[in-house]
């Protein structure tokens, strides 16, 4: 389906989290899903994914027995155990046998089908998955990190624990420990065992073979070794024979050696950052392979000592060592070479061949969303991609070596990366924008780091882009600096230009610019997206209420504005200028929240613009058909009109934009596609990214699909994602702005841009945590968590006992707190200290008496004793006053150590120091009422300063009514306005500034403008407005009530622009809520609308009109629907059609011949409409308003007595019908606007001059039509044998056999229309030789067209390399075959031979008259076909008229299809 895949990043911190088979498929977890790889020594080769857990997989094995390769196991922290088939990719079985967070797993070599999983609370289970039978084990109390099941004793289970602990277990003995092996001090990240069933002699082993084992059976004497990698920086070996370790040369263990990368030394905190994993490779039992500090791979040869011990991979040059540190390795044996497959931190997954120590390929893998892409317009085939882990990564998609030859970019960046864009001209200059806000340059061809614009968004960036620059940036055009502005759009609304040269300086706000050139007075909505056209001359922006503008370059004069969204635009793109239709590069797609792809052509309102902007409210093409809110856009840069479309419905959808057809849909994402890119290199390859942190490439011409998923497919795309369980470790409060991405949405919510990012996110927290701590190392924090967890449900499970002791208790406290609440509550001592010692014994209260009466008599004279102190404070109660304020001093200090405030700020006030008093209250945030009415007897000054720290208390307690109010005592009005502003206090902030301030104060204004903004966000659209209105800003009140877009709101709305002035504005949104009536078919309801504006009389015609072409196309089977409501005028009678239009104009409107000058007015105001070509895909109730519009310019027309315009503006009604393959609509419309038929355009043309060559030209097509319509009406009802020739596909596009001839028949005008078939003049209008040889020309050009393509892609490098030559023969044959062996016997034709006959058949199709190409003719071979089967059947026509159509035939009828034809007829 895909021919190129970056999966997502395997999981980190897990013992054994990938594995590969004997077949070459490696499977790792990624977030909660398994993603599967082909893995061969030249290129790995995504094939699939296995979902089904809720959450982060934590363990993967494949089966390894012979013939069971493709059984696979997961281990997931949602505690369940999934068996799988890879090759399926189905799940078979699972289980859920532990109740606590799985750490390891492995399958039994020996064993057959035996599953061993660990968790993190000492539990070991045994699954037996053919019997489907579990047995548990409890050997040691402490968590597991990692086992391994023995190659060679199928029994024996080694487990490695947190703390350093390896236990060998037989689960024949009911899990009973058979060694414990001690020596590591720290985590056991790894267990291997070796691969040979004994114990071969080491180096410096053979003194050890003599030792004795009395007691010990042959197999356990044999033993085998195992190996363990732990956090304490040693790999050991040990021998479980005697459950000793191995002494290699006297040393125990394996130390890791201290490398020096790029010249620098180890990273003091490595240890806290290492992961020590080992992998014994099967055919090497004298080898293993671990992993070391930094994410260097070491080979140890066991067989040798010293610094040969070891070999580290990869050494022969830089870069082929992961950067950072590795978790799981495995390998597998592929030909004649061992291929070693290693996952890291770094977010690669590397093969090695284990012979040369090499590195074979990299596969570098994502861990965050994709949210942008972006071809470099300079560098062909570079392409940059921008992720949710703060990284960019830039891909040569064109390196033939390395398919996925890929840099990647961090510095400076340290957020998500939300917008890419690279520089026109400038090769390798990439400018960047993040999640943060942060605007960026990145140069990828140099080592320096990103250039940072000083101007920061406030919010997420959604888009950048390249384009001249605008006042007032006045850089560009000398030198060497080329004239190109940066220009980012943010979630805040906001639009930056930017300097590329002087990014330290500020950024320019294009708002102000627009303001001022475009004279706006109102708010100007909140941007989401910018596009420049690719000549730099107009710019696209679109905003948050779904309007598009289109301003002129360089002053950004507003061109137009199109309301056809009434969502938020995620995205906007010009169509590239280098298509063979010049008017194609007017194209703009746009794409929103409602699902819906608008394409508008804007040339005539970029080539001719006219003095006030335009609102444009038609598009020309509609693309319907996904069913969610559109992320992303892009033009195929190789073909005309084709445009891909991504979606939150988790496809990619290629459009066919002039035919308005679905060309394919692309579903292998597992997620919401946020981003989009065609390929600049191959026309058949398209690349997309999404939220499941994976990046496809596709072909077009490979997907089976056609159009998006129904709605009812949705719940099978989420089911496919799997569940997402909330994560309860951090809570984000979703942003309030645009959701675009991530939108947080992101939605996929949403909005698909700024979503918060699970699974994989958690591994970014776990190495921030390793790196920036000195704490416990991740993995113990994550198991803390899931230690309270299990502590929960240890008391749900002994629920009874445990509620019933906690009501107990509570009963008892309810009863102690009655009884305490019956006695009165004796108040806290003021005094305590002195109040204290009253409570001594009675010797010592007697003494007391004595000393007060020595110092009272003595005259102060007392020796030693100074009352109010010390051992004698509570004599200062008794004696003078400074005693007392000795005694209140250290009764102060005792209540600031109690913390009782209130008690020493009442003693302060009984000294008489009030300012003390206030001023420690202040300090220690105890001020109170009673306080702040004491601070003025002791002056202003105070009373102002408690006052201020009064109400940063009562903020810090968020009383913030209460601060104002008391800020308001000291006349600080305006700071009393904005505290209640800066805490949303919003309604009380405007009742105290209406009620104290001017009403013409700037504050006032403001207050509502923030508010509205605020109530806008929130969805409060009526208050908003309210808001608006009060602050004169009648423009933004209309528009925020119109936001909800139901038709209420856009009538209020429309009301209330025409009240408050804003007459511009109550046209556009009267029209809008007019056409949306229309739809409901509520005439009466859209006319009152349309009356309330008197310059929308135009419109008040065309509704009308449409109105009355209902009601009589309601008698045919035309329409099928019913009306709501319609009025009394337009009831279908016998009358003419247009002269009931005119009857009901005078009658009604007011309209008649006799004011000249209104008709002429009407007639140049609906002119202006734009009225877009119809298509096959274009609603009947939309195609019937285009219709209506064109008849009422021809009524108009015909009260102008304008008669070349009659005729051009009845061409364009009656084409309709055929353009959009509607027969029957064009058969009524030619009954109704043309009642005599050619009679009634003989009365046309002879109104006409007859030297007006133009005007002859449009009344032969109109003949023409009424013509072709009377043909196939004389044809079904008199033939009744045409079944042979209408299962041909005619070259007009319609199918014969789908017409209703019942239909027809009963719509047949009578046998007098039948009699003119049969005249001479009747084919002479059909035959025409100049119009025939037009559509020969033509065709030939397009079917030259198609081989040039079919060409392109025969030849083009096949980039599926498993495809044989019979496949790629049989696909061209099949290529042949879908264009109706046009290509058959001309195949070795080559490009130049093409491309020379191209040019002969333009300088044919230049040399035909522009009156014959402009306007539109039935297809004169068709007339030809249908004439020589009407012989067959009917009277003979005259000789030359048989002989004109066979001549005709012959010389422009030589496609093979319409050869087959006529010739069958002829013979």
């Amino acid at each position: 389906m895909h021919q190129r895949h970056l999966p997502a990043s395997p999981n980190w911190y897990c013992s054994r989290c990938s594995d590969i088979n004997g077949k070459g498929v490696l499977g790792f977890g990624a977030k909660n899903t398994i993603y599967l790889l082909n893995v061969t020594a030249s290129s790995p080769a995504v094939t699939g994914e296995l979902t089904g857990h809720t959450e982060r997989v934590s363990g993967f094995a494949f089966c390894p027995h012979d013939g069971q390769e493709r059984i696979c196991a997961s281990t997931s922290d949602d505690k369940t155990v999934k068996i799988w088939d890879a090759g399926q990719k189905i799940l078979l079985k699972e289980h859920n046998v532990h109740q606590s967070t799985i750490s390891a797993v492995h399958w039994s070599p020996v064993q057959k089908l035996l599953l061993v999983t660990g968790d993190e609370k000492g539990i070991v289970v045994c699954y037996w998955f053919s019997s489907n039978d579990t047995q548990s084990f409890f050997p040691e109390p402490r968590t597991i990190f990692c086992l391994s099941c023995s190659p060679h004793e199928e029994n024996y289970i080694a487990v490695g624990y947190k703390d350093g602990m390896i236990v060998v277990i037989d689960i024949s003995k009911k899990g009973e420990v058979i060694h414990r092996l001690r020596g590591h001090d720290d985590e056991i990240h790894a267990l291997a065992w070796c691969p040979q069933p004994r114990e071969e002699p080491l180096y410096g082993r053979s003194e050890d073979k003599t030792d004795g084992s009395n007691g010990v059976t042959e197999a356990a004497e044999m033993g085998c070794y195992l190996a363990s990698g732990s956090r304490d920086q040693t790999v050991r070996i040990w021998s479980t024979a005697r459950g000793k370790v191995c002494l290699l040369s006297g040393v125990m263990t394996l130390k890791l050696p201290f490398l020096k990368r790029r010249g620098a030394g180890v990273d003091p905190v490595v240890k806290e950052r290492l992961w020590l994993t080992v992998h014994w490779p099967k055919g090497q039992p004298s080898q293993i392979v671990s992993s070391c500090f930094g994410g260097e791979i070491i080979m140890w040869d066991l067989m040798k000592s010293g610094k040969q011990k070891w070999s580290l991979l990869g050494s022969s040059s830089d870069g082929q060592n992961h950067s950072r540190i590795v978790f799981n390795m495995s390998s597998f044996r592929s030909g004649d070479r061992e291929l070693l497959l290693s996952t890291s931190m770094d977010r690669e997954i590397k093969c090695w061949d284990l012979a040369s120590l090499e590195c074979c390929w990299t596969l570098p893998t994502l861990g965050g969303f994709v949210y942008c892409l972006s071809f470099s317009p300079v560098g062909t085939g570079c392409l940059a991609l921008g992720i949710g882990d703060s990284m960019i990564r830039v891909w040569n998609t064109l390196s033939i070596q390395n398919q996925y030859d890929i840099k990647t970019f961090w510095q400076g960046i340290k957020s998500k990366v939300t917008a890419l864009a690279w520089h026109p001209i400038k090769e390798g200059t990439l400018a960047f924008g993040t999640d943060d806000g942060k605007v960026g340059i990145n140069e990828v061809y140099s080592n320096k780091p990103p250039q940072i614009s000083s101007t920061y968004h406030h919010r997420t960036v959604y888009s950048l882009s390249w384009g001249p620059p605008v006042p007032p940036m006045s850089f560009g055009g000398s030198g060497d600096k080329p004239s190109y502005s940066l220009y980012s759009c943010a979630g805040e609304g906001v639009i930056f230009q930017h300097d590329p040269w002087k990014l330290s300086g500020e950024a320019s706000n294009i708002d102000k610019l627009i303001r001022d050139t475009n004279n706006i007075k109102h708010k100007i909505p909140p941007h989401t997206d910018l596009s420049w056209k690719p000549d730099g001359s107009v710019l696209a922006i679109g905003n948050e209420d779904g309007s598009i503008e289109v301003l002129k370059a360089p002053m950004l004069k507003l061109l137009c504005t199109v309301q056809q969204h009434h969502k938020i635009i995620n995205s906007l793109r010009w169509h590239h200028e280098h298509s063979s239709q010049n008017e194609l590069q007017y194209l703009l797609a746009s794409g929103s929240s409602n699902a819906i792809v608008y394409v508008h052509d804007l040339k005539s309102v970029i080539e001719t613009p006219s003095e006030s902007p335009v609102l444009m409210t038609e598009p020309f093409r509609t693309l319907s058909g996904h069913t969610n809110k559109i992320t992303s856009l892009a033009w195929s840069p190789h073909h005309d009109g084709r445009l891909v479309t991504v979606c939150y419905d988790g496809t990619a959808q290629v459009w066919d934009v002039l035919k308005e057809e679905p060309v394919c849909n692309y579903r292998g994402h597992s997620g919401r596609l946020l981003c989009v890119q065609w390929s600049t290199v191959h026309p058949d390859l398209v690349w997309t990214g999404g939220d499941d942190f994976t990046l496809h490439e596709w072909a077009v011409s490979k997907q089976e699909h056609v159009t998006p998923p129904k709605s009812k497919k949705r719940a099978e795309m989420e089911k496919k994602r799997g569940p997402q369980k909330k994560s309860k470790k951090k809570k984000v409060a979703p942003e309030k702005g645009r959701m675009k991405a991530e939108e947080r949405e992101l939605p996929l919510g949403e909005e698909i841009k700024g979503a918060a990012e699970e699974g994989q996110s958690e591994n970014d927290k776990e190495e921030e945590e390793r790196e920036n701590t000195d704490g416990p190392s991740v993995t113990g924090w994550s198991r803390e968590i899931s230690v309270d967890t299990r502590g929960t449900e240890r008391v749900q499970n002994g629920e009874r006992f445990s509620h019933a002791v906690k009501r107990e208790v509570k009963e008892e406290k309810k009863r102690e707190k009655s009884d305490l609440s019956l006695k009165k509550r004796k108040p806290r001592s003021i005094l305590p200290l002195s109040t204290s010692m009253d409570h001594r014994p009675k010797e010592e209260l007697q003494q007391d008496c004595l000393t007060l009466a020595a110092v009272r008599y003595s005259h102060g004279q007392s020796g030693t004793c100074v009352p109010g102190s010390g051992a004698h404070i509570q004599l200062g109660l008794f004696t003078d006053r400074d005693a007392l304020y000795r005694m209140f001093q250290e009764e102060e200090e005792s209540h600031v150590e109690a913390g009782h405030y209130d008690s020493m700020v009442y003693l302060r006030l009984w000294k008489g120091d009030l300012i003390g008093a206030i001023t420690l209250a202040a300090e220690k945030g105890e001020l109170t009422d009673h306080l702040l009415s004491l601070a003025p007897m002791a002056g202003y000054q105070v009373w102002a300063r408690t006052v201020e720290a009064y109400v940063k208390q009562l903020c810090h307690h968020e009383q913030f009514l209460k601060a104002a109010s008391h800020l308001v005592s000291i006349h600080k009005l305006y700071e009393a306005i904005n505290l209640l502003k800066s805490h949303q206090l919003y309604r009380e902030a405007i009742a105290l500034a209406r009620a104290r301030l001017q009403p013409e104060d700037p504050v006032l204004k403001n207050l509502y403008m923030s508010w509205a903004a605020v109530l806008e966000k929130d969805g409060h659209y009526a208050t908003a407005a309210k808001c608006y209105l009060a602050a004169d800003s009648n423009f933004d009140a209309a528009k925020v009530i119109a936001k909800k877009g139901d038709v209420i709101s856009l009538r209020t709305a429309a009301n209330l622009a025409q009240i408050s002035g804003e007459s511009e504005l109550a046209h556009s949104l009267s029209l809008r809520c007019a056409k949306d009536l229309m739809l409901f078919q509520d005439w009466a309801a859209a006319q009152e609308v349309l009356r309330t504006q008197d310059s929308l009389l135009g419109h008040r015609l065309v509704f009308s009109v449409n109105e009355i072409l209902t009601q009589r196309l309601a008698d045919t089977d035309v329409v099928t629907w019913s009306v709501a409501s319609s009025h009394t005028w337009s009831k279908s009678c016998e009358e003419n059609f247009l002269s009931m239009v005119h009857r009901v104009w005078q009658s009604e409107f007011g309209v008649a011949a006799t004011d000249l000058v209104q008709v002429k007015m009407l007639h140049q105001q609906l002119r202006t409409v734009e009225n877009p070509p119809a298509t096959t895909s274009v609603p009947l109730k939309q195609l019937l308003f285009h219709i209506s519009l064109d008849v009422t310019l021809c009524a108009l027309s015909q009260l102008l007595c304008d008669w070349p315009s009659v005729l051009e503006e009845l061409l364009q009604a009656l084409t309709r019908g055929y353009e959009a393959g509607h027969f029957t609509l064009m058969a009524e419309m030619c009954q109704l606007l043309v009642t005599q038929g050619l009679e009634s355009v003989t009365f046309y043309k002879q109104k006409l001059d007859s030297t007006d060559e133009r005007s002859l030209v449009i009344s032969q097509s109109v003949e023409a039509l009424v013509c072709y319509q009377l043909m196939y009406k004389k044809w079904w009802n008199y033939s009744a044998e045409t079944s042979a020739l209408t299962n041909n596909t005619i070259s007009n596009g319609h199918r014969l056999t789908e017409k209703n001839h019942s239909e027809v028949e009963a719509n047949c005008n009578g046998e007098a229309q039948s009699d003119v078939i049969f005249s001479e003049g009747f084919w002479k209008v059909l035959l025409s030789e100049p119009h025939a040889n037009l559509q020969a020309t033509q065709r030939a050009i397009a079917e030259i067209q198609r081989r040039v393509t079919s060409l392109i892609q025969q030849h083009n490098p096949c980039k599926d390399t498993n495809a044989s030559p019979q496949a790629l023969s049989t696909s061209q044959s099949e290529t042949s075959e879908d264009q109706g062996g046009s290509l058959s016997g001309k195949s070795s034709e080559s490009l130049s031979t093409l491309t020379a006959r191209v040019a002969e058949h333009h300088k044919a199709l230049a040399a035909i008259p522009e009156l014959v190409k402009k306007y539109p003719f039935p297809d004169v071979m068709e007339c030809c076909i249908v004439l020589l089967h009407m012989e067959k059947h009917f009277s003979p026509f005259p000789p030359h008229i048989h002989s004109k159509a066979t001549t005709l035939l012959c010389k422009y009828g030589t496609t093979e299809l319409l050869c087959k034809s006529w010739k069958r007829l002829t013979q």
